[in-house]
């Protein structure tokens, strides 16, 4: 399971969490909700350092591969690859 579901399906069992401890204290529902939203997103800060981090980590790795592949494209769009390219039509270029 990646990082990014995991920390994601955390985030919301802390919410259900909080809500479901809300849930027996009177008051609007609007504000139970509320409450709920911000006691789970401070809990998270804390509980959940470890799957943040590693999703950071994996969104970083992506984003660094994503920046290769655009420079290599670019490259070889330029005409600076070094490689042949491969585009089936053997030797015959226009």
């Amino acid at each position: 399971m990646s990082a990014a579901v995991k920390y994601t399906l955390g985030r919301i069992g802390l919410f259900v969490a909080v809500l479901a401890a809300l849930w027996f204290v009177e008051m609007n529902m609007f504000l139970r909700l509320m409450l709920a939203l911000v006691f789970s997103a401070a809990l998270s800060f804390f509980l959940l350092k470890g799957w943040r981090d590693e999703m950071a980590g994996e969104m970083a790795e992506a984003a660094e591969r994503r920046r290769a592949e655009k420079e290599r494209l670019r490259s070889a769009l330029a005409g600076d690859d070094d490689r042949p390219a491969d585009d089936g039509e053997g030797e015959r270029r226009s």
